[in-house]
């Protein structure tokens, strides 16, 4: 089987990364299309061996770039197309039509009850979701939360599958000597007790929140704020006006696995942290705190469906936190004063590992490529 991904960006963000992360370990021979920003991740993924095409986009309007995505599929001669993030997924689909790819599979990383990828939920971004959606043979939901919301939002439940993101356990394993030469390296106390937070830095991950926290704890606490955005400034100032901006730590965007990038790469950054805060409301997945658990932290979220969907003693070490500072601080505070844990992994990401998830996709592929659906009104030819 030869298949093409086609995701909006590559940029270093969750989707990004997962995409590189999993084509490490599907047993196909895939190519990628970047609508746009061939970043970091784009980098990689040609390290890895993968062909990579940028096909140069300037905006969600540009019309122009659909018979281009046409004919580069049509002269891959590509057997299944599958689409990631929600200018690809509309583009991607229709493309792989007129292509003649029936085998059309899509995954739906970040569908929010209010928000997809930044936007708000309204009933034209619905509208042209769905009309593209039931070009697809299939649309891949990361965790059963989302599988429900696709299906609110009116996608028929035989067209859903439930793929969940997947983690490099391996790689994220704790290592003592890591955390040492991480932390020194951060320039961090020897005391310090670490909090982290991973992520895109924009508004809806909260991050304000955990500095907020931060200043009602003691000096020894510091704050790790590991990924790029938007709202560094505005975090930034948020420190400042609190009084914690010389505890406050700002790592930029950090890889997945390391790709020669100056800095530490996120697993490194996972085994200096003493424990994770994710503050944010609305998850789709909540891929941080499933790495941040396989690193054996423990963990404080507002919301996370990959653990809610689990049984509790899945992720003993998690705990979900209602609220703004206050509340957070003082769960930050009771996880303190516990002492720390062993650095295992527990259940839950051992059950989120990328093997499983690969294998689970190649099923959904196999049924993709066996039963293509059928559509009138748009040709093959």
């Amino acid at each position: 089987m030869k298949a093409l991904h086609v995701i909006t960006g590559l940029g270093v963000g969750g989707a990004e990364q997962q995409l590189r992360l999993l084509l490490g370990h599907l047993p196909v021979d895939c190519d990628v299309v970047t609508l746009t920003n061939p970043g970091p991740v784009a980098d990689g993924l040609v390290g890895d061996g993968v062909r990579v095409t940028h096909l140069g986009m300037t905006g969600n309007r540009d019309l122009a770039a659909l018979p281009r995505l046409v004919r580069h599929i049509r002269a891959g001669g590509y057997d299944l197309v599958h689409t990631h993030l929600y200018r690809a997924c509309v583009y991607g689909r229709l493309a792989a039509r007129l292509a003649g790819v029936r085998a059309v599979v899509a995954t739906e990383h970040s569908l929010g009850d209010s928000q997809m990828e930044g936007r708000r939920l309204t009933a034209g971004v619905r509208g042209l979701y769905l009309a593209s959606e039931r070009l697809g043979r299939s649309t891949v939901a990361v965790s059963p939360t989302v599988a429900a919301r696709l299906k609110r939002w009116g996608v028929p439940a035989p067209r859903i599958e439930v793929v969940p993101n997947g983690i490099d356990l391996p790689r994220f394993r704790f290592d003592a000597l890591q955390r040492l030469h991480t932390r020194r390296r951060l320039g961090l106390p020897e005391e310090a007790y670490v909090i982290g937070g991973i992520g895109r830095l924009t508004a809806g991950k909260r991050f304000g929140t955990a500095i907020r926290a931060l200043a009602q704890l003691p000096d020894s606490c510091w704050l790790l704020l590991v990924g790029g955005g938007p709202e560094e400034h505005q975090l930034r100032q948020v420190a400042r006006a609190a009084g914690v901006a010389d505890r406050v730590l700002f790592t930029g965007e950090r890889p997945y696995v390391p790709d020669g990038s100056p800095g530490p790469d996120l697993p490194s950054l996972a085994s200096a942290m003493d424990l994770l805060v994710s503050p944010s409301p609305e998850e789709a997945f909540g891929l941080a705190v499933v790495e941040a658990l396989a690193s054996g932290l423990p963990v404080l979220y507002s919301s996370c469906p990959a653990i809610e969907d689990l049984p509790p003693e899945a992720a003993p070490g998690s705990r979900q936190v209602l609220g703004g500072p206050d509340e957070f601080a003082r769960a930050i505070a009771a996880a303190r004063a516990e002492g720390p844990r062993p650095r295992t992994a527990p259940d839950a990401a051992h059950h989120y590992c990328i093997t499983r998830s690969a294998a689970q996709l190649m099923d959904v592929y196999a049924a993709a490529a066996s039963s293509p659906t059928s559509l009138q009104g748009v040709s093959s030819s």
